[in-house]
C-alpha cells in the first residue's frame, strides 16, 4: 500500500471521531446554555398560584404521562415566572394564549363577560328572559370537563348509574339496591312532572344562613320556576325574606322537619342519603311505618313525612360525589365518609341545580367566620361559631368553590354573601 493510502487510512477515522466531539460539545452547549428541551417522560409542568398577595409563584411538576393535565402547562420555569412577576401576562387565565386551570380543573381567574358563542347565543334575548343552558354552557366555559347530563332523581333503571353503582353512600347507593327498589316502587314517580316540560327552568337555591335576614327577598325568590329549600328551614313567619314558595325540600332523616304543620303544601320532599341506615328510615316513611329504634342518628329524626309516596324523591347521589371530589376538592377516602370530606347540602343542591336548571340563583350563602357571634341561620340563635365545630364539613374549600361560581357568573347570589366573606 502506499505511504499517501496509509495516512488517508488513519486520518479519515480521526477527523469523523473529531467532528463528532465536536457536535456532541455544541450540542451540550445548546441544551444547558441556550434553550431547554424537554422529552415526553420529563416535561416540566408549572402551576400558577394565585393569592391575595401581589406576588403569585409558580412551581414546577413532572407531567403525568397518559392524564388528562388541569392547571398546569407547559414550558420554561424562568420564562413563566419572568412574564407572571413583569406583569406581560395580561390575561392571568392565560399563558401565551393557552388557558391555565387549577388543579379541580377550573378556569384560573375567569373573565366575568361572555365567551364570544354565549355573546352570540344569549346577546338577543330580551332583558330578563330566561336563557336556555345558560348555567350549563358557563359552568363549561370556566371548567371544560363538566358534563350536563344527570338525572335530578333516582329511577327504576337507577342500577346503570356507572358513576355511583360502585360507591356506598354517600356517594352512591351500593348496598342499597334491594331497599331503593321497594322504595321506588311505591313511589312510582320519579321526576317533576309540572317542571319537566319547560322549555326554560329558572332556579334558586335558599340556603339556611342568618344572612338573609332582612332582605326583604322574599317576593323576588317566588318568582322563580323552582324554589328549592333545605332541611328543617322553616318559610311561615319568614315569608317576608324568604318567599312563600317550596317546589323541592332536600334532607336527610336529622335533618328533617319533625312537625308535620311545618311542611309547605304541595311541596315534592326530596331525600339525600348519607349513610345505608337513612334508606331504612325513607322507607319507614314511604310506607307509614312506626320507626323501630333510632340508634345510628347523631341527633333526633323525624317519625313521620306527611307526604304521598308519590311526593317523595330521591336525590341522585352523583351530586354529593361530584361536589365532594370534582368541584371542591375533598379527600377521597376509598370512597367513604370522613373527616372533612362532605360536601353541605346547600353546595349538593347547587349541584344539582347546574345539571338541572338552566339558570341557577342562591340565597342566604356566606358565612362570615370572622363574626363569631352572629346568628348562623336566619331562624334560629345559634352564632356563627358552630360551624367550625363541624366533623364532616371543608368549609373554607367549599367557599372557594361557591366564590368560582359567582365570580364567573355561572350563578347568582342574591343575598351577596358568596363574596364578601
Amino acid at each position: 500500500m502506499k505511504l499517501a493510502h496509509k495516512l488517508l487510512f488513519v486520518l479519515c477515522p480521526m477527523l469523523v471521531l473529531g467532528f463528532i466531539c465536536y457536535s456532541s460539545g455544541k450540542l451540550h452547549f445548546y441544551v444547558w446554555g441556550q434553550k431547554p428541551r424537554y422529552h415526553e417522560k420529563t416535561t416540566v409542568k408549572l402551576i400558577k398560584v394565585t393569592s391575595h398577595t401581589t406576588n403569585p409563584t409558580v412551581r414546577q411538576e413532572p407531567v403525568v404521562e397518559g392524564a388528562v393535565s388541569v392547571g398546569r402547562i407547559v414550558g420554561s420555569g424562568t420564562a413563566l415566572q419572568q412574564r407572571v412577576h413583569s406583569g406581560q401576562n395580561e390575561n392571568p387565565s392565560t399563558y401565551y394564549g393557552r388557558p391555565v386551570f387549577d388543579k379541580q380543573g377550573f378556569l384560573l381567574n375567569p373573565d366575568i363577560k361572555l365567551p364570544p358563542e354565549l355573546v352570540y347565543q344569549y346577546g338577543n334575548l330580551s332583558e330578563g328572559a330566561c336563557k336556555p343552558g345558560y348555567a350549563a354552557a358557563k359552568m363549561t366555559a370556566i371548567y371544560p370537563k363538566f358534563s350536563k347530563p344527570a338525572s335530578m332523581f333516582l329511577d327504576r333503571n337507577f342500577r346503570r348509574l356507572a358513576k355511583v353503582s360502585n360507591y356506598l353512600p354517600p356517594f352512591g347507593f351500593k348496598t342499597q339496591e334491594r331497599i331503593i327498589d321497594s322504595i321506588l316502587t311505591e313511589t312510582k314517580n320519579y321526576g317533576l312532572p309540572e317542571l319537566d316540560g319547560l322549555s326554560c327552568k329558572r332556579c334558586v337555591i335558599v340556603g339556611n344562613g342568618g344572612i338573609l335576614s332582612n332582605k326583604s327577598l322574599g317576593s323576588r325568590i317566588d318568582e322563580y320556576d323552582v324554589v328549592v329549600r333545605l332541611n328543617e328551614a322553616p318559610v311561615n313567619g319568614y315569608t317576608r325574606d324568604v318567599g312563600s314558595r317550596t317546589t323541592l325540600r332536600i334532607t336527610y332523616p336529622e335533618g328533617a322537619i319533625q312537625k308535620p304543620e311545618r311542611y309547605e303544601k304541595d311541596s315534592i320532599f326530596v331525600f339525600s342519603a348519607f349513610k345505608p341506615l337513612d334508606f331504612k328510615w325513607l322507607r319507614q316513611m314511604v310506607l307509614k311505618k312506626d320507626l323501630q329504634g333510632t340508634e345510628g342518628f347523631w341527633k333526633s329524626v323525624a317519625r313521620f313525612v306527611p307526604r304521598d309516596p308519590s311526593e317523595i324523591r330521591i336525590l341522585n347521589p352523583y351530586f354529593i360525589q361530584e361536589a365532594a371530589f370534582q368541584f371542591i376538592g375533598l379527600p377521597q377516602n376509598n370512597g367513604l365518609m370522613g373527616r372533612g370530606n362532605i360536601p353541605t347540602l346547600g353546595t349538593v343542591a347547587i349541584t344539582m341545580a347546574l345539571h338541572n336548571c338552566d339558570e341557577v340563583a342562591v340565597a342566604g350563602f356566606g358565612y362570615d367566620m370572622n363574626a363569631p357571634h352572629a346568628p348562623l341561620h336566619y331562624y334560629e340563635t345559634v352564632k356563627m361559631s358552630a360551624i367550625k365545630e363541624s366533623w364532616t364539613h371543608n368549609i373554607s374549600k367549599e367557599k372557594e368553590f361557591l366564590r368560582k361560581l359567582v365570580k364567573a357568573n355561572v350563578i347568582t347570589d342574591l343575598t351577596n354573601g358568596i363574596l364578601t366573606f
